[in-house]
């Protein structure tokens, strides 16, 4: 329930994704509990397990699965469609986290748009399971204790996973080895069990600080933190106190409801439906989803929880086990995985829409004229530029400063240097906005690229600085950072506004003209979304003496905002929702070019 509403309502319940790691400790409490006693009594069969676990696993997900393609051949874009391809693929393998911590992190933008985010829970618990089994059984055959092996494994997780949140947050986001710390510590309980105090005054004590210890993690957390970290002691504590509490009033009465266990019933399939139809959902209106619209979702979700746990779930898991079963449930995972292989092979199947569209509608976001891993950092993997991000010996020189759009501005800068002399220093970091002494958890090596680039600064002394990125969160600190590199470099700092942010992406937008309309979307469009931050922005640099440049006012009117530049199908002005083309970042520099040099226009332009 935490899980779907974050989901469903992050607004109101920013820290809801902790219900993941509630869950782990549960999962972890409960099989470990019933391994160790099979294992005790000498009837535990690696086999059967394993057995159990396909009975439990497969019927909703291949049916989830499925469906999801089939929705995604209906409402998808061929690239987007053949990702959705390879998710499905990766899902079926349980391997959905690792696709995941290759592609992108769970709270990027683009994530929002991936029906299948959510499966890499199952990924990390399938992992666990793989090999937690047989560690119980050389724990036992070695005479080892279980809980102590529990609590070793268990601890040195945790620290693997303090030791890498800072360095590499998504890796210790997806990776089984720093998040089997959650299930193992539904382990340990399973195994301390009979030493635990059962009174009931005990009990309501335990269960009341784990209770708020959840309620906190969910109210109080959000996706700028970096998690786990310590972070996760919160719900992992919790839930372990909860649990251990099996005569507390809240055990009892309130979790002992029916409703709450008639949900409890139902919340495998419910967490597998609900994610992929607010995505579809999202997609299908092409446009945020109302309040109302949400909880329609989630109570849809439900519905189709209950069917499928009556028709797909009960009858493999509750009836009598049988070989053919099992066969036809590895048959069916196999055919979805091989159709998600077929979907990528096939390019996401682009027979489906007109040439015109397909070519459109899939522009390539990273483009590789902005220079990725060398002048557009990734600070997950890199930590310092390349040399050959400053145009030496070129005056004036425009330093460009920020994130993945700044970087995204470079291929309109070099073609404006065909009919204009300057030098270019590039300088952008994904996801890091060009501000000083200021944190961003979801890029924790932000802070120290900056410096580094004001380090730099000094050292090159551009004439100029373009800075440009994602200012709608960080103003309070913009303008002190342009104090700070006017007074250390003496350069002209321009402050480039925000592009236009597309509702869905602009190739979304073509997508959805198409769909409704059966025509090529306007060269200007209302889809998106108005400059909020524009005024703000000029006001809060005023004292600075910075330059501010308006980009909504050179790619938008009150006709609507640019979408193409032109009839051809490769003419779309931004390939996802923020990030410029090649076409678009050229129209943008042309329009603006002569503020950012302070030069008078060429002769050309004037007649």
């Amino acid at each position: 329930m935490l899980v779907l509403n974050y989901h469903a309502f992050p607004e109101a319940l920013p820290g809801g994704f902790v219900g993941v790691d509630v869950f782990f400790v549960i999962s972890g409490f409960l099989i470990t509990g019933i391994i160790a006693r099979e294992l005790e009594l000498g009837r535990f069969s690696l086999l059967g397990f394993y057995n159990r676990r396909v009975r439990r696993i497969f019927p909703a997900l291949i049916v989830v699965l499925a469906a999801t393609l089939v929705l995604g051949w209906l409402w998808m874009l061929p690239g987007p469609f053949a990702q959705l391809g390879s998710d499905t693929f990766a899902s079926a393998a349980f391997l959905a986290n690792i696709a995941l911590l290759l592609q992108s992190g769970y709270f990027d933008v683009e994530s929002a748009k991936k029906p299948l985010l959510h499966l890499w829970s199952l990924g990390i618990e399938e992992q666990f399971y793989v090999a937690w089994p047989l560690l119980l059984m050389l724990a036992v055959r070695l005479r080892l204790s279980i809980l102590g092996v529990a609590a070793m494994l268990g601890i040195g997780s945790f620290l693997l996973n303090v030791a890498l949140i800072g360095s590499d947050p998504v890796a210790t986001f997806y990776l089984p080895f720093t998040r089997a710390f959650e299930l193992l510590a539904g382990a340990v309980l399973a195994c301390a069990w009979s030493r635990v105090n059962q009174a009931v005054g005990a009990s309501n004590w335990r269960a009341a600080i784990g209770a708020v210890l959840i309620a906190v993690a969910a109210g109080v957390l959000d996706n700028h933190r970096a998690f786990p970290g310590w972070w996760a002691l919160l719900p992992v504590v919790g839930t372990a106190l909860l649990i251990s509490s099996p005569a507390a009033w809240v055990n009892r009465v309130a979790l002992a409801s029916p409703p709450l266990v008639w949900i409890g019933l139902i919340s495998y399939p419910l967490y597998l439906w609900h994610w992929p139809l607010l995505v579809f959902m999202g997609a299908i209106k092409f446009g945020p989803l109302s309040l109302p619209e949400r909880e329609l979702i989630l109570l849809a979700s439900a519905l189709l929880a209950w069917l499928t746990y009556r028709f797909v779930e009960t009858p493999f898991r509750f009836r009598a086990p049988s070989p053919r079963k099992i066969y036809a449930l590895g048959a069916g995972m196999a055919l979805v995985a091989i159709a998600g292989g077929v979907v990528v092979y096939r390019q996401g199947l682009d027979f489906r829409l007109p040439a015109e569209i397909r070519a459109i509608a899939n522009v390539p976001t990273q483009n590789a004229r902005w220079r990725f891993h060398q002048c557009l950092l990734d600070l997950n993997r890199e930590k310092s530029f390349a040399d050959d991000c400053v145009d030496r010996g070129r005056r004036p020189l425009v330093m460009v400063w920020g994130d993945s759009t700044a970087a995204a501005l470079i291929p309109g800068l070099r073609k404006a240097q065909e009919t204009r002399n300057f030098g270019i220093a590039q300088f952008t970091s994904s996801s890091c906005v060009p501000i000083l002494d200021a944190d961003i958890a979801a890029t924790p090596n932000c802070r120290a690229i900056n410096d580094k680039v004001i380090g730099i600064a000094r050292e090159i002394r551009p004439d100029i600085v373009l800075m440009h990125g994602a200012w709608e969160t960080h103003l309070d600190k913009v303008a002190a950072t342009v104090s700070a590199l006017k007074q250390q470099t003496g350069a002209r700092v321009i402050v480039l506004g925000s592009v236009p942010w597309w509702k869905r992406g602009l190739p979304n937008e073509v997508l959805r003209t198409y769909m409704l309309q059966r025509k090529l979307i306007p060269e200007r469009s209302d889809r998106a979304e108005p400059d909020g931050i524009a005024a703000a922005l000029r006001q809060t640099l005023a004292p600075t003496g910075a330059e501010v440049i308006s980009a909504w006012d050179a790619l938008c009117n009150a006709e609507g905002c640019l979408a193409r530049i032109g009839d051809s199908a490769g003419d779309i002005s931004a390939s996802d929702q923020v990030h410029l083309t090649e076409k678009g970042s050229a129209y943008l520099i042309e329009s603006v070019i002569d503020r950012v040099l302070g030069a008078p226009a060429p002769a050309s332009k004037l007649r």
